[in-house]
């Protein structure tokens, strides 16, 4: 009799709780919708009609590991498990790229110094991802990108002021336990050096500079922000079934599908010319391919392989050279011979690229207006070049003037000279990038009135990081065309919608552009493209980690082209000189160039 009652109530309760989740109401609409559709197999459309009434897959566990990146450089990958429909599911993961602020000419204590930091670094990140993160982001909605940010965004505020206090207190102690330094600081060590009193005097009067600010300080484990916010937009993009391209277009309208999507323009590295080689062009870091934008992807990438393949070619030992070089005696063979052209062929640089050297720049421009002619194309028109000139790198800060060539050096007001005649020459020189340092905002200016209708100058190293790019709102860099974002320790994905935002509302454009140290991680090609990045500066069309990339272009280019999304992108100059500055008063801006 008992068993019977107890039958009878759970009959009851079952009763009740399917009819409280709409169960029987549910299954008669899902057998009423399948029965004319007699699908072939019918249980896995149960399961699919049934799966839009289920929970929203939330996470339900982070982990985090120490990995190598494309140049053998320990960095984070952070793994993204959810609870979907009550089963725990791994769903995707990220790894991290590396940037490192080593110039290429350091010492090697400092580079031993700057691999301990990494090292340090990725595993506090490790940490952070396996402890702290796992748990404050349990239960997050995968698709809450938002909330997820805020949460990483408050954590890692509260990390920079734990270290804050640290710092302030070891320097407390540092002073109680040596009181005696304190005569130290009127520092009489200078006083005995008789000669640099005045040389500092006259420096200062004859070189006016502003000096370099600090390097912006990076907090140990920061890659754990980065990577856990990345890795959870592309699980947002899983769960959602969507590209992450995608994914991230809707979160920044407002989850509004746009009708039409463009391609970035690829920057396609086609040689390095590192500041360390014997040769004395120093003016030169990367020189970058731009296709035309008539041309698909496809066709351009087509076409900078052709081009690569004759400068190859000429840059053999036994290649001929161009014009001056081929004809040159044994005079000009010293300055321009063929020593200034080593065989690059040995070496690819860890930018996917060929590296040479060069002794001045028009031999540079006209080898590579010789391999263009060569197969039948002409620059400006079949393709367009780019400059890094990393000029940060070239500041000679007791002379105060950049060193362009070597023992050559130009103040800020000449390099600006030296530009505007540069592009004058050289029309098909489409964009610059670095041409002068963060601090000479006066000099930036000034280049982009003289040639912002002319060419793209773009801030690369001479913007800051992505966390103090943003000031009320402004965009906290000097006059220039566009800033180069690069996807590094904490910034999150959030951050990247929020300043790409705002760049588009200030006429700047956005350039996402890939780190020193890369992975095979094709994340960064998905930003571009779903944030409406104009350029995708990813290095050359060797190694790995950066063909993956091109690869993953290559292929959104054909899915958006299939879905007929896929619209052709616009280029246009900002004309800075006619809005902000009367143009007749450009010469007094810009001295007459320096006779080398």
């Amino acid at each position: 009799m008992q068993a019977g009652e107890q039958r009878g109530r759970l009959r009851r309760e079952a009763a009740e709780y399917y009819r409280g989740h709409r169960v029987p109401e549910r299954m008669e609409e899902a057998l009423n919708t399948l029965f004319p559709l007699r699908p072939g197999d019918l249980y896995g459309e149960l399961a699919n009609y049934f799966s839009k009434f289920s929970k929203a897959p939330v996470i339900c566990k982070l982990v985090g590991r120490k990995v190598l990146d494309g140049v053998g450089q320990p960095t984070l990958e952070v793994e993204i498990y959810c609870t979907v429909k009550n089963y725990e599911k791994r769903i995707c993961s990220t790894i991290m790229a590396s940037h490192s602020q080593i110039p290429e000419n350091a010492l090697p204590e400092t580079i031993e110094a700057d691999e301990k930091e990494r090292k340090n670094s990725v595993h506090t990140a490790v940490e952070w991802v396996n402890e702290s993160l796992n748990t404050m982001l349990r239960n997050v909605e995968s698709t809450d990108q938002c909330q997820a940010d805020k949460m990483l965004g408050e954590y890692f505020a509260k990390k920079v002021e734990e270290k804050k206090k640290i710092q302030k207190r070891e320097e407390e102690e540092a002073a109680k336990v040596t009181p005696a330094p304190a005569s130290c600081p009127s520092t009489p060590t200078p006083k005995q050096k008789k000669g640099g009193k005045p040389v500092k005097k006259v420096l200062v009067e004859e070189n006016p500079i502003p000096p370099a600010e600090p390097a912006e300080p990076v907090l140990c484990g920061s890659l754990a922000i980065g990577g856990t916010s990345l890795a959870i937009a592309k699980a947002g993009a899983t769960i959602s079934h969507v590209p992450l391209y995608l994914h991230i277009a809707l979160l920044k309208h407002d989850q509004e599908s746009p009708k039409e999507m463009v391609l970035p323009l690829p920057m396609v590295t086609l040689l390095s010319c590192e500041k360390n080689l014997p040769t004395k062009l120093k003016l030169v870091k990367e020189v970058m391919l731009i296709p035309p934008v008539e041309l698909s992807l496809k066709q351009g990438i087509e076409r900078i392989q052709d081009i690569q393949k004759e400068m190859t070619r000429l840059l053999e030992p036994s290649g001929k050279m161009p014009g001056p070089q081929a004809d040159s005696k044994k005079g000009k063979a010293q300055s321009s011979g063929k020593k200034a052209l080593p065989a690059p062929l040995k070496r690819i640089s860890h930018l996917g690229c060929l590296t040479a050297g060069y002794d001045n720049l028009e031999q540079l421009l006209l080898l590579m207006q010789t391999a263009c002619k060569n197969i039948g194309l002409e620059l400006g028109t079949d393709m367009y070049l780019a400059i890094n000139c990393a000029a940060h790198q070239l500041m000679d800060y007791d002379k105060g003037k950049y060193e362009i060539l070597t023992g050559t050096f130009k103040s800020p007001d000449e390099m600006v000279a030296m530009y505007v005649e540069m592009i004058n020459n050289f029309p098909f020189i489409f964009a610059l990038i670095d041409p002068l340092r963060k601090e000479d905002r006066e000099q930036w200016s000034s280049i982009c009135c003289a040639l912002g209708s002319k060419c793209y100058l773009i801030a690369e190293d001479a913007a800051t990081h992505i966390s103090k790019l943003k000031t009320d709102q402004n965009i906290n860099i000097a006059m220039c065309s566009g800033v180069v974002l690069k996807y590094i320790n904490q910034t999150k994905v959030s951050d990247l919608i929020e300043l790409t935002g705002i760049l588009d509302g200030q006429r700047h454009i956005t350039i996402l552009g890939s780190p020193d140290g890369e992975s095979l991680d094709e994340s960064l090609v998905d930003l571009a493209v779903g944030l409406g990045a104009r350029f995708l500066k990813l290095g050359g069309l060797s190694r790995g980690e950066r063909v993956a990339k091109y690869n993953r272009l290559l292929a959104i280019e054909e899915e958006l082209a299939a879905n007929g999304t896929l619209r052709k992108a616009k280029l246009e100059f900002i004309d800075f000189a006619g809005e902000s500055q009367p143009e007749e008063q450009l010469p007094d801006v810009l001295p007459a160039p320096e006779q080398d």
